[in-house]
């Protein structure tokens, strides 16, 4: 029995390489987790569709990512926090 997932991380491009901080919360939009180059939505949403149906879990930052990932019915809006006002979700199939 395999104990490992796929991890799926997803940001918006304008918040790599950031970071944001609201009490004792923070989002690191590290460049060497969620960097590996750039989507279009569609494309975006089919791999969290395909990547679901694999139990992987998925880190989404931002309103277009968190936008497609509802899109692609792998959240609600009930599972959407924030930080600073960014937008994100951490799901675990």
């Amino acid at each position: 029995m395999s104990a490992y997932r796929d991890i799926v991380a997803i940001c918006d491009s304008e918040l790599l390489g950031k970071k944001f901080e609201e009490g004792i919360f923070q989002l690191d939009i590290k460049e060497s987790f969620f960097g590996g180059g750039e989507l279009e939505e569609e494309a975006a949403i089919k791999i969290m569709e395909e990547m679901s149906k694999n139990d992987a879990t998925f880190n989404i930052v931002g309103k277009n990512s968190v936008d497609a990932a509802l899109k692609a019915g792998i959240i609600t809006e009930g599972g959407i926090r924030q930080i600073q006002g960014i937008p994100f979700a951490l799901v675990l199939l």
